[in-house]
């Protein structure tokens, strides 16, 4: 009877199995390291808002040389005067219009220059020998400061700083791609080792439930007892929860993996995932070093902020000082004339002629605010100073580090398939002495475990050694070289 309902079961369970395999969606190819890091770097929802900024950086270069532009001005208007009439004088109205165009622009040099001309247009009521009459003016000026604002090197400090800021928006940006490389790879390298620990803890149930059999049998026969039948039953029990929660733990690294290639997409299938077999050359000390100051690109945005602040300094320097300007104008006025034209004509004709020299001086009493400014400056300056040399500190400290993790780890490597390998060896010795009748269930299990631990001990070894290659790679900044990514 109990072997029909056992047989029953079986087929239930196969048609069952079947009807899921049917309905089931394909499965994923599988996933290389580098398919993952391209996924990432087209869909990773921090990257998509950090490229962003680089683009924010550009217009502000536009900000910055739109000081230097033309800058054109259209105004015209249009009045009315009336007067009433009283007992001695007659009522008058008078019409007026007046139109001007002006032109102006301020040069790296700090020199505004600007050009203007104005057509009037008077009409009265009253009789004048030109009604209505029209006036015009030219007028071209000139205004140059002498010690605050003056020379290149302070009008051109903007646009040199937006430069810098787009140069190092893009390192940032470059910063936030390296952390995805990295983060993508701890995640994959993560997947796998849960993926081949479930196919470990899975090995072990089976060799439970193996050894809950073997044991049944030999209580039939005499040669076993109901306390070794007990404890291989807890040791499947145990075995099925190891199961269970490697199951877990595979789910859980599945989608954080998925969260870093993709959008909303964890309900996707990921296929065949695998550490790779054969681990890079040790590093150097030496190699790595100079490696993470000429590429890191955090190292290398530090720097950039130390020019930056060093042209505020210099233009705080140049604030500091008296304003001083000497400025000029030329005009050319035309005579009242019948027309527009005439007018006109009459201004370009120089009829009438006009010049103006003159020197404005500027000084706040006690310039506090302008040498504070400078102070602060040159604080901010030092400050960036230190930063920098607090981040090239760092930054050894950080590889040496890094180097003695993949040395370290690359050893714990060879030693944990050693330990793998020999509680292989004491697993089968310790089955073949339970066969004999020379050991007992429990310790048939405790060799179990300690296989099973040995296992996964190798494969813990593995990660760690291929992330402690990535944290280093991550401070070379070496990372978009080894997999051929060029950023836009």
């Amino acid at each position: 009877m109990k072997l029909r309902l056992a047989l029953a079961t079986s087929a239930l369970l196969a048609i069952a199995t079947s009807l899921l395999a049917q309905n089931a969606a394909p499965a994923a190819g599988p996933l290389t390291i580098e398919e993952a890091i391209q996924r990432a770097l087209r869909r990773n929802v921090t990257l998509e808002a950090d490229r962003f900024s680089p683009q924010i950086a550009k217009d502000q270069i536009d900000i910055a040389q739109s000081t230097y532009l033309p800058n054109f001005s259209f105004t015209t208007s249009r009045g009315l005067s009336r007067t009433a009439q009283d007992g001695t004088t007659i009522g008058t109205k008078v019409k007026t219009g007046d139109t001007r165009l002006s032109v102006s622009e301020v040069f790296e040099t700090g020199t505004t220059a600007s050009v203007s001309t104005k057509l009037d247009k008077t009409e009265t009521s009253y009789t004048s020998a030109v009604n209505p009459a029209y006036n015009a003016d030219l007028t071209v000026s000139l205004r140059q400061p002498l010690l605050a604002g003056a020379g290149l090197e302070v009008n051109r400090a903007p646009i040199k700083r937006a430069r810098i800021g787009l140069e190092r928006a893009n390192l940032t940006y470059q910063a936030g791609v390296l952390d995805i490389i990295q983060r993508t790879e701890n995640a994959y390298y993560a997947l796998a080792y849960a993926r081949e620990q479930r196919e470990v803890v899975k090995f072990s149930l089976a060799l439970a439930d193996r050894l809950l059999d073997e044991a049944k049998t030999r209580r039939q026969t005499g040669v076993a007892t109901d306390l070794d039948v007990l404890q291989a039953g807890v040791g499947v029990a145990n075995a099925r929860r190891s199961v269970l929660l490697a199951e877990q733990n595979v789910k859980d690294s599945e989608e954080a993996l998925l969260a870093l290639i993709g959008q909303f997409e964890l309900d996707s299938a990921l296929g065949a995932v695998s550490l790779p077999s054969a681990a890079p050359e040790l590093p150097t000390f030496a190699s790595s070093y100079n490696a993470a100051k000429l590429h890191q690109p955090d190292y290398l945005a530090a720097k950039m902020a130390l020019d930056q602040l060093q042209l505020d300094a210099r233009v705080a320097k140049s604030n500091r000082l008296p304003d001083v300007s000497v400025g000029g104008a030329v005009g050319f006025n035309s005579f009242p004339s019948t027309s527009n034209s005439s007018a006109i004509d009459s201004a370009l004709g120089r009829d009438s002629t006009s010049w103006q020299l003159d020197l404005t001086v500027s000084v706040p009493w006690g310039q506090k605010a302008d040498r504070a400014r400078y102070r602060q400056a040159l604080a901010s300056l030092n400050q960036q100073e230190v930063n920098v040399r607090a981040l090239e500190q760092n930054i050894e400290v950080q590889v040496r580090a890094a180097v003695r993790a993949v040395e370290t780890n690359a050893e714990s490597v060879k030693i944990s398939a050693q330990a793998r390998e020999l509680s292989e060896k004491q697993y089968e010795l310790e089955q073949a002495r339970f066969t004999a009748g020379l050991s007992t269930s429990r310790r048939v299990l405790e060799a179990q475990n300690d296989l099973e631990t040995a296992k996964v001990n190798e494969l813990q070894s593995k990660v760690a050694l291929r992330n402690s290659y990535t944290a280093l790679y991550r401070l070379e900044g070496s990372a978009l070289t080894r997999y051929g990514i060029a950023l836009q």
